[in-house]
């Protein structure tokens, strides 16, 4: 195997295993604080000192995890704090 698919192969390992416990912290997150943006989510888990910085791929790809998962769904949209464009919010599911 070449060295670029080999790095490839170890990062997917080691991204893998953290992918369910952001789904849990993401989970805990909109319990405790409500309903949600991708963007709101991930200032939160920067607040919370769980992510290095608040860009927005640290919760986005999670949520649609969790809603293919059916754990979280969309509920509405509003105009996003950083961008002005619509985005969805996102509530958790009843479990």
């Amino acid at each position: 195997m070449d060295i670029s698919k080999e790095t490839r192969r170890e990062s997917y390992h080691a991204v893998l295993g953290g992918v369910a416990a952001r789904q849990d912290d993401i989970l805990k997150i909109l319990r405790d604080c409500g309903d949600m943006t991708a963007q709101e989510v991930a200032t939160e888990l920067h607040r919370r000192g769980i992510t290095p910085t608040d860009e927005r791929n640290f919760a986005a790809p999670r949520l649609t995890e969790l809603k293919e998962a059916g754990k979280v769904r969309a509920v509405g949209k509003k105009p996003c704090t950083k961008t002005g464009r619509n985005v969805t919010v996102w509530s958790a599911g009843k479990e």
